[in-house]
């Protein structure tokens, strides 16, 4: 079953889509995922939609929704954008699920590229279970931008030290995480990846993609990520108390 719901941050109204089971484990309040992502995408990603419906054949719901600027969602984006605004979108999203009445804890987020940054930068604020991310950069620097970015149509003339973050400080206040990245990120560079892994706290798992690129266009890792992460989420929000 899908819902739309409309909410707002910051007096920008953003656009979601709500994936309901059919039921809850156990009868139970229905546990969640939300997701963030990519800094030029929205939320009609393919990832996100596939994720969405293989948790609710688990019992887990799934939120997915464009960021200010993206999508549906109000704003413009070369203007919208900032690193804290897209964590303001995602903190009253997660506010905004958690008042539907069917959803309860626990709460697992899923954070694709810079969704990955927004998601690991806002968790310690909320009571999240557990993170999934997927080529996700620690700081702003850690970015391979390219020349003339201001001049590049799909940026819109953003500056893109509008999206200035270094969460490194917070990470070790992350736990129960799985990382996917792969080796050959000609954007976001794998040493991301293993400062995530380093700096969190355990249960954690990183999932390297030999010569993977940012998008993960290899079929065959795409479908390991679905069903690693789906697996991932299940085992942390379904389990009993």
């Amino acid at each position: 079953m899908i819902k739309k719901i409309d909410f707002y941050a910051d007096n920008f109204r953003l656009n979601g889509t709500l994936h309901l089971p059919k039921s809850a484990p156990d009868k139970r309040r229905i546990p969640v995922v939300i997701g963030s992502h990519g800094l030029l995408s929205d939320g009609e990603s393919p990832k996100q939609k596939i994720l969405a419906e293989r948790l609710n054949e688990h019992g887990i719901a799934f939120f997915r929704f464009d960021h200010r600027g993206r999508g549906k969602s109000d704003g413009n984006f070369s203007t919208a954008t900032t690193y804290e605004g897209r964590v303001s979108d995602l903190s009253s999203a997660i506010s905004t699920v958690m008042e539907y009445p069917a959803i309860g804890k626990p709460v697992g987020l899923f954070g694709s590229s810079m969704g990955g940054a927004v998601c690991l930068g806002i968790a310690s604020a909320h009571e999240i279970r557990t993170i999934v991310t997927l080529a996700a950069p620690v700081r702003l620097e850690a970015i391979t931008i390219p020349p003339d970015i201001d001049k590049d149509p799909q940026f819109d003339g953003m500056k893109i030290e509008q999206m200035a973050f270094d969460i490194s400080s917070r990470l070790e206040k992350i736990c129960n995480i799985l990382i996917f990245h792969g080796d050959a990120d000609e954007v976001v560079s794998f040493s991301n990846a293993e400062e995530l892994y380093e700096k969190t706290v355990s249960p954690k798992r990183l999932v390297r993609f030999p010569g993977g690129d940012h998008g993960i266009s290899d079929p065959d890792f795409q479908e390991t990520f679905i069903e690693e992460a789906v697996r991932w989420f299940a085992d942390a929000l379904t389990a009993k108390p």
